[in-house]
């Protein structure tokens, strides 16, 4: 098992704009060899922003790679941000785990 997550700094306010631009997307993560679930997690407040995490489950980490090569992840990946790049403060902190036990 591998997990991929990234962490996004999100304004204090626009945490309703962020979770609906989640919603809203097209993943194309089904169609996607290895992959295995996805969750959209919010952390605490803290000052200034809302931490959020996006958690992505993969069978290998070379499934994880091949998604990030894939076309699927560009289609995924076209809008990312989009018109509403104020909502972020700063780019998303991506960390990466193997499943040891």
């Amino acid at each position: 098992m591998y997990l991929a997550m990234n962490r996004f700094k999100v304004a204090s306010g626009r945490e309703q704009e962020f979770i609906e631009i989640w919603q809203n997307r097209d993943t194309f993560l089904a169609e996607v060899p290895g992959f295995k679930s996805f969750e959209l997690l919010q952390g605490p407040n803290n000052e200034g922003y809302t931490l959020f995490a996006s958690h992505s489950v993969w069978e290998s980490e070379q499934a994880f790679k091949d998604w990030t090569q894939s076309e699927a992840f560009r289609k995924a990946h076209a809008n990312a941000g989009g018109t509403k790049r104020d909502i972020y403060l700063g780019p998303p902190q991506l960390e990466c785990f193997k499943q040891v036990v």
